[in-house]
């Protein structure tokens, strides 16, 4: 599905590691961990081509356009935008072509899903990081995308949010789905993810969770 050959990237000039090359498999559940500022949220977006490598390339085995889910961290969306958070959500269907007796029930059930019901026509700014990272999470639920790269989906989440995160990662991963998931939290990484790729300035090591974080203070994720 994923396949990263000499792939190097950064700030121009900048590379963060040397050339590495690793592969992702359809239907993989993989964790990117690393340390502050070692790439991890860089590294999603030069594959999901939102920014460019430095060197080397980036091969995607996808279907069609548009077989592609991308979930930013938050703090990248202006939260001043005029959307009330169900126009957020039905931003998932972009590119679909189900009728709006379809759209509705899926939204409906997917606000549902993430207990969002009663706050359809909330505006972005009046809603909190939780309720917002629901939100996001939500419209990546009515993407359907075989492919979906998460930068940080537990950031703002409380209890019950991390509950139906895990929950439903889980179940995209049994759907078939390939996620990338960029995560902090090593334990929920050792708990839920069987394969990390640990990012560090020497290059790159995919392998077992278990195996990678045995030792956290060598990963120094903060």
């Amino acid at each position: 599905m994923i396949h990263c050959q000499a792939l190097r990237w950064g700030a121009p000039g900048q590379p963060l590691t040397p050339p590495v090359d690793f592969e992702l498999p359809e239907g993989s559940l993989t964790a990117v961990i690393g340390a502050n500022g070692s790439g991890k949220s860089s590294l999603l977006k030069v594959i999901a081509g939102l920014q460019k490598p430095l060197a080397g390339k980036v091969s995607l085995a996808i279907p069609r356009k548009g077989s592609l889910s991308f979930l930013p961290q938050q703090q990248h969306l202006d939260r001043q935008f005029p959307i009330s958070l169900q126009e957020l959500v039905a931003a998932g269907f972009w590119g679909s072509k189900q009728s709006p007796e379809i759209r509705h029930q899926r939204i409906k059930a997917v606000l549902e899903d993430w207990c969002l019901t009663g706050l359809e026509q909330r505006p972005l700014m009046a809603l909190s990081g939780g309720e917002l990272q629901r939100a996001l999470l939500a419209r990546l639920s009515l993407a359907e995308a075989p492919l979906l790269l998460l930068d940080e989906p537990h950031a703002a989440l409380d209890e019950l949010g991390q509950s139906l995160l895990w929950k439903h990662l889980h179940n995209w991963h049994a759907e078939g789905r390939t996620l990338v998931v960029v995560c902090h939290d090593l334990a929920a990484v050792r708990q839920h993810i069987p394969q990390s790729l640990l990012i560090k300035s020497s290059g790159c090591i995919l392998g077992p969770s278990t195996e990678l974080i045995r030792q956290p203070q060598q990963v120094q994720v903060a």
